[in-house]
């Protein structure tokens, strides 16, 4: 049965540091603080000649230039971010034209933590039904532009980043690697707990919306914290049951990059031990819809994920958004 499998990675994250020692500085925290609380030590900010697309832009190359083909064989580029460089057009079509992928069509998917792991979804369906060969799901977010500075209960946990998998077709999962399975939900009833408020159709830009700060990031991490351990768990525990395999047989989790002690919760109410589970937000931070590729990478670099391994995917972010997505690594 056809299916899709993930035949190439790139990831980018741009080069200046933002430590806690520096946050120290800015607001009212300390690095025992921060990483008590979340595992971060220090996330990667971008300058002001860095937007999104450009991460996105390095990411995809380096995932082309791995896999050995010309982006003009891309049949769709999916970009998954909430910090698009504008409103429209699509920070997709803006990747397009950057990358000659002369052939592909594409579009932006807003989805927030959730948004590179629905990309794959979507990415990996279009592959199984044959309607294109080669699909670019890329994972981008500058959430240095949207974060509130003076905020310390925010300002600590993003970083910016950018990441991409090439996704391609196989004939068969459990021979080849690819694509097993997903399941992912969104809840509606969670959207005042994790949100920027101001810019779209609702508050428009103004003065007001400005002076009050409504541009940026507000969160009430508590209930977001409950949440996702919950649903990132549930939903692994069925997406596993769905396809007849157990934690036991996943090789590695690797889930949304958000806070060291949701991953660690979620772990636990999933029985999986630590060494089976990728860690990396004490160097990035929370990337948005860059973690997951970013994660991936570190745990090929680490020697942690190989080919023939059942790798779990796992992810919750504003909205609510959450998901879960088996795969077959491929290489």
């Amino acid at each position: 049965m056809r299916t899709a499998k993930i035949s190439a990675l790139g990831t980018y994250v741009p080069p200046g540091i933002l430590t806690n020692e520096q946050l120290s500085k800015m607001v009212e925290t300390n690095d025992t603080w921060i990483q008590e609380r979340t595992g971060i030590r220090e996330r990667h900010i971008a300058d002001a000649s860095i937007a999104t697309s450009d991460m996105a832009i390095a990411a995809a190359k380096v995932a082309l230039e791995k896999r050995g083909i010309a982006a003009s064989e891309v049949g769709v580029i999916i970009l998954c971010s909430v910090t698009p460089d504008t409103m429209f057009p699509s920070t997709a079509c803006i990747v397009q034209h950057a990358l000659g992928a002369t052939g592909a069509w594409g579009f932006d998917l807003v989805a927030a933590c959730s948004g590179f792991l629905y990309g794959l979804t979507v990415g990996a369906n279009l592959v199984a039904s044959g309607a294109h060969r080669y699909v670019l799901v890329l994972g981008a977010d500058t959430m240095s532009r949207i974060i509130d500075y003076t905020d310390r209960s925010t300002c600590i946990l993003f970083g910016d980043g950018g990441g991409a998998f090439l996704l391609e077709p196989s004939e068969d999962a459990a021979s080849e690697g690819g694509y097993i399975g997903h399941l992912n939900e969104i809840d509606g009833a969670g959207a005042p707990f994790l949100n920027m408020p101001a810019g779209g159709s609702r508050l428009p830009a103004s003065a007001e919306t400005v002076a009050k700060r409504q541009h940026y990031v507000k969160q009430e991490g508590q209930q977001v914290f409950k949440y996702a351990v919950k649903k990132m768990a549930d939903l692994s525990e069925a997406l596993l049951a769905k396809h007849g395999v157990s934690a036991a047989d996943v090789k590695l989790l690797i889930p949304h990059q958000a806070n060291r002690r949701i991953i660690t919760a979620t772990a636990e109410r999933l029985g999986m031990p630590l060494e089976r589970v990728m860690i990396n937000l004490d160097k990035y931070g929370n990337t948005t819809a860059a973690t997951i590729p970013l994660a991936t990478n570190d745990a090929i670099m680490e020697g942690r994920l190989k080919k023939g391994d059942l790798v779990l995917f796992a992810a919750v972010g504003a909205g609510y958004t959450a998901g879960a997505s088996l795969w077959r690594w491929a290489f």
